[in-house]
């Protein structure tokens, strides 16, 4: 194994075992083979000694080492190796150690924490596996050492610091972490040949690395609060804050700042978690989104219109863990401005780096809305319009094996959004609906959308194909039987069949910090598609 070092610790069997038939002459071959190729400098390629000894890196200077397989060797050659009765019962441990933990202190740390996914229970390794996942993709071109899991947080190792701002900024887009931080570690091991106050070592090199982390921040109250997951560290928290407390307040009063200790409502706090790992120390914690792992709660279609709605309805649905699929229906020309197409791919480029990847079904409307104008009452326009867009989506989150329709619904909004209508729009719907803004008012959805970028892109010019041919006077209260004659003059089954057959497929990836879109080369053809 190149890159590793293996440190092998030759410690007496316990005379209870020294009996079983399993002690063979073996283990006295692996010693002489071992002390003999370490002497020699010879490559370890001998066939009697053991696999896990291939690749030994031999250095100068290891006298530790060296007097221990002296003493085994005297001790050995005393007894002979003629007698299996006369060997000593040996038996031997080994402890790889990687060779980037020599340069633990000059890589970075980001602490992740998570909240949500401790009421999972039994299915906890599951959300956790798939969290884990998520920020392995999303930090995809970074270099990172490892992934480690002290206790109930994730510990990221980066080997290059200067990456440290674009791994935060692509982690800040991973739903299931609720903050991150930048820690500074403090090495420290339970292994300290059986003294109690193994402790009291560390005890000011976490006085002085917390003295680090925070003496460049501005502040005028402060507090120190403490978590010890690893209860084999011979202190409590209420000591290590009292202690790290103590010492900091004092090193403030002599730089000449007038800081104050304030527990309730700090300005800032220095966090001191003892894990089964390092201590991570860190003062200031970056927000996370929150929410379940990306795909963790299954596959849902979306109908996206391009407006502000359906977008903050696909992104609340993708924090829940949903995986989505996107629809659009498009009218007017190709140029921006005379269409809603560009809006509808730069939406999903916004939002495929939540869930890394996504398709977006292109379906072009105005023809089928034209037959609706010809057929069917004005009044009852817009809603046919809606369930027209219902069952076409429905039979391409059919082929997806999605759970679901999600649509960007507000109660009462617009004529179409009454809960008359949205009963009746709905009601020939096979599928779940799903309604995340069903209660939010339109600041409100604004608001979101400016928190997720999407704002900008919603409030461009285009040309929206529900806008067009628009009745005069909607009906607002249309019931089911309504809008059942009004389809059954429009013949709404070849509509559904006409909109499959032009429906073209466009896929995105985000890939290293970016988004690649790319055109599916066959379209899909109503054969491929659930029959309604």
């Amino acid at each position: 194994m190149p890159g590793l070092l293996k440190r092998f610790t030759w410690v007496r069997s316990n005379p209870s075992v020294a009996k079983r038939s399993s002690e063979p002459r073996g283990v006295a071959t692996l010693l002489a083979e071992t002390i003999r190729h370490i002497q020699c400098r010879e490559p370890v390629s001998s066939a009697s000694v053991s696999n896990t000894l291939r690749g030994l890196k031999l250095r100068q200077g290891v006298t530790g080492a060296n007097r221990t397989l002296g003493s085994a060797q005297a001790g050995y050659m005393r007894r002979g190796s003629s007698t299996h009765g006369s060997l000593p019962n040996w038996r031997y441990t080994t402890q790889v150690r990687c060779l980037r933990q020599a340069k633990m202190h000059a890589s970075t740390h980001i602490v992740v924490h998570y909240h949500e996914l401790w009421l999972k229970l039994g299915n906890r390794p599951f959300f956790l596996h798939q969290l884990r996942r998520a920020m392995r993709r999303a930090l995809e071109g970074i270099a990172v050492a490892r992934i480690t899991q002290p206790g109930d947080r994730y510990l990221i190792e980066l080997e290059n610091p200067a990456e440290l701002e674009t791994a935060l900024r692509r982690l800040q887009q991973v739903f299931g972490i609720s903050h991150l931080a930048v820690a500074r570690p403090v090495d420290w091991s339970h292994k300290t040949f059986g003294q109690v106050t193994a402790g009291d070592d560390v005890v000011p090199q976490i006085c002085e690395t917390a003295w680090n982390e925070i003496r460049t921040e501005s502040f005028s109250t402060f507090a120190v609060r403490a978590k010890r997951s690893d209860k084999r560290f011979p202190h409590d928290s209420m000591f290590l804050e009292r202690e790290v407390g103590g010492v900091l307040f004092d090193k403030l009063e002599a730089a000449g700042r007038a800081a104050k200790v304030d527990l309730k409502n700090p300005e800032l706090t220095c966090r001191i978690e003892v894990t089964r790992g390092p201590i991570l120390i860190y003062a200031r914690r970056i927000a996370g989104p929150g929410g379940l792992p990306t795909n963790t709660a299954g596959r849902l279609t979306c109908l996206l219109s391009g407006g502000f709605d359906s977008a903050v309805a696909a992104y609340k649905m993708m924090k829940r863990g949903a995986h989505l699929s996107f629809v659009h229906f498009w009218g007017g020309g190709a140029e921006p401005g005379e269409s809603s197409i560009h809006v509808a791919r730069r939406l999903v480029e916004k939002l495929v780096p939540w869930q890394a990847t996504a398709k977006l079904y292109l379906v072009p409307f105005e023809p089928l809305q034209r037959q609706i104008v010809a057929d069917a009452d004005e009044s009852f326009r817009t809603l046919l319009y809606r369930r027209l867009m219902l069952r076409i989506a429905e039979r391409l989150a059919l082929r997806e094996r999605s759970k679901g329709l999600v649509t960007g619904d507000s109660l009462g909004q617009v004529a179409s959004q009454t809960l008359g209508n949205l009963q009746s729009v709905g009601s020939i719907a096979r599928l779940p609906l799903y309604r995340p803004l069903i209660g939010d008012d339109k600041l409100e959805i604004q608001d979101l959308a400016t928190k997720i970028g999407t704002h900008e892109i919603s409030a461009e010019r285009f040309h929206d194909c529900c806008t067009i041919l628009q009745p005069k006077s909607p009906a607002l209260f249309a019931t089911t039987g309504q809008l059942d004659h009004a389809e059954a003059q429009c013949d709404s089954p070849a509509l559904v069949e006409h909109g499959l057959q032009s429906v073209s497929l466009e896929r995105f990836r985000y890939r290293q910090g970016t988004v690649e879109r790319a055109v599916a080369r066959r379209r899909p053809t109503p054969q491929h598609l659930s029959k309604g």
